[in-house]
Parts: C-alpha cells; sequence; structure tokens
C-alpha cells in the first residue's frame, strides 16, 4: 500500500511539472538573440563581375540586418583565377579566423567539401552558393546546371534548324554549374544529330583567354554556325570575337547569365540568347540565412533562386 502510495505521490508531481517544463521550454526559447558583431566571409571561385552582384544583394541584407539592431560585416576574400588551390587556401585560412559564417561557390566539389566539413567541425556556421557542394550543407542557387544548358541547347537547335557545327567554352573544368550546363547542352544537341561539336576547350573562366579560343575556332573552322558558351565571361568573350570577326548574325552564340557587356550584345544581335540567373538573390540570402543560423533558427537546405532566358525582345 505504502508503494502505490508513493508512486501516485510522484505520478501527480510529474504531472504537475511536466507542464511547466513545456510552457518555460517553448520554441521562442530556444533562439539566441544577437549581441554582438557578426562577420561573414565569402569566399568565391574568382574576381568576377558576376560576384558583384551577388554583393550587392548581401549589402542590402546587411542594411536590413542593421534595420533589427544586428550589425553585420561582410568580408570578400576572392581568388583572383579560378585556380582549386589558392581557392582552398583561403576557406582554410578563413576557417582559422573563426568568423560567424563562411559562405563558398564551390569550385572543386571534393576537396571544398573537405574543407567545409573542417569548418562545421572547427564550429563555423556554413552556406554555400552559385555551385552547388554537397547535400550535407546548405545550398543558395541552382541545384542543378542541367535544364540551363538544356534550354540552351534547344534554343541554338531552333535558331539553326537543327544542322551546323558548334564550338563549346567550357569554363572551368571542376566547376559543377559548368560541367552540368554542358551535360545538358550536350543531351539537347543529342536529339539533333545534324548538329555536329567540332570543338570544345575550357576557358577557365578568364574572359580573355575566351576571346582567343574563339578567335582560334573562327580560324580552323571557318563554317562555324554556333557557340555554347557556359559561364559568364565567355559568352561576352565570344561575342568580342565573333564581332571583330565580322561575324555577327552568321555564328549564332548562346550562353549563360547578365553580365551588362552581355546584354549590349544581346541587344545589338551578337548573342542570340542568355540564361540569366539570380545572383543578387543568392548574395541576400546568403547573409539572412547565415543570421538565422547565428540565432539558431533552422534554415532549408535548399534554395533554388532560378533562372531566366533573355533575348533581343527584352531590349524593346
Amino acid at each position: 500500500m505504502k508503494t502505490k502510495r508513493a508512486s501516485a505521490v510522484l505520478a501527480a508531481t510529474l504531472a504537475a511539472w511536466l507542464p511547466m517544463t513545456a510552457a518555460a521550454q517553448g520554441q521562442g526559447d530556444l533562439i539566441t538573440p544577437i549581441d554582438r558583431k557578426l562577420t561573414f566571409i565569402f569566399v568565391p571561385k574568382v574576381i568576377h563581375p558576376w560576384y558583384d552582384v551577388v554583393a550587392e544583394g548581401a549589402a542590402f541584407a546587411v542594411e536590413e540586418m542593421k534595420q533589427r539592431g544586428i550589425e553585420v560585416e561582410v568580408v570578400w576574400d576572392q581568388p583572383p583565377q579560378a585556380d582549386v588551390v589558392d581557392q582552398n587556401m583561403r576557406i582554410e585560412a578563413n576557417i582559422g579566423r573563426q568568423p560567424d559564417g563562411l559562405a563558398i561557390a564551390c569550385l572543386d566539389q571534393a576537396t571544398n567539401v573537405q574543407l567545409m566539413k573542417e569548418a562545421v567541425e572547427a564550429g563555423v556556421f556554413v552556406t554555400s552558393f552559385n555551385s552547388f557542394c554537397d547535400d550535407a550543407f546548405q545550398f543558395i542557387g541552382p541545384k542543378s546546371s542541367k535544364q540551363d544548358g538544356f534550354d540552351l541547347g534547344e534554343r541554338l537547335a531552333e535558331i539553326l534548324g537543327g544542322e551546323g557545327k558548334i564550338a563549346i567554352l567550357a569554363g572551368s573544368l571542376t566547376a559543377t554549374d559548368h560541367v552540368q550546363r554542358i551535360e545538358g547542352f550536350k543531351e539537347a544537341l543529342a536529339a539533333h544529330p545534324g548538329m555536329e561539336i567540332v570543338f570544345e576547350q575550357p576557358d577557365d573562366d578568364i574572359l580573355e583567354k575566351a576571346v582567343e579560343l574563339t578567335e582560334s575556332v573562327l580560324s580552323a573552322h571557318p563554317d562555324l554556325d554556333g557557340i555554347f558558351a557556359s559561364n559568364a565571361s565567355n559568352p561576352i568573350g565570344a561575342a568580342r570575337a565573333v564581332q571583330n570577326a565580322g561575324k555577327e548574325g552568321e555564328v549564332h552564340i548562346v550562353g549563360m547569365d547578365d553580365l551588362p557587356e552581355a546584354v549590349d550584345f544581346v541587344c545589338s544581335g551578337v548573342i542570340d540568347a542568355l540564361k540569366a540567373q539570380r545572383q543578387w538573390d543568392m548574395g541576400y540570402w546568403a547573409v539572412k540565412y547565415m543570421v538565422a543560423m547565428n540565432e539558431n533558427h533552422t534554415v532549408p537546405m535548399f534554395h533554388d533562386t532560378g533562372s531566366r532566358f533573355l533575348t533581343q525582345e527584352d531590349c524593346q
């Protein structure tokens, strides 16, 4: 009897205590207020005007955070060229600085992911953007760029009536977004056996190299019909070379992104079509999500920022 009475008292005590515990540990109590300046470091693939637009989005988010009373400093650590070793050295050095957030655009999936794991183990909040790395890390951007390449392949096939000789400016061979765009482009061309790829070379995301490669292929294949440019630099490089050769309207160009010079080439008819990403959103949401991580919020592991076609009709 004594044991039963003791059990009843314990049960009553627990019943009274559990609701109090639940109330004291509500979800709002899980959030950590920010009471210091946060430092976020962005490590892109290369110094490039494309990332200037990412930085604009990040700066806008910083101003929004300021309105909430949260001070954020954004630091950019950009390799001058798309060099895997250089980028990894920068990532490793920045892990040692123990920032409040590290945003990485993957240039080499395997080695970048290993360093990102090390950053997490060191207690650094990590996000990724632009080029997908791994499902273990939050990512902002198109998870697969294959569809963009496929869409541009279909557009070029439509322009050329499914016939012609094609060159590919392949960007960086280790960048997943560049590789996936080429895969998608070739998949689209597979349905058009009259389209032959006669040239494919990496330009390493260097505009001047894209110009040189295009000049080379125009010389080797004077009957070239089309060019696929897989990143933000090489549509401009291809267009400069085609225009200098007096072959605008004869050699058709499709490619990625909407840098101002590329848009000017679209409006003048030298470039036929671009698929433009929304990199401003990448910078904006990277800052917002890294603040949220520091506040102990949950964040989506994947945020697709999308892309859109840009043609001469959009210049009207």
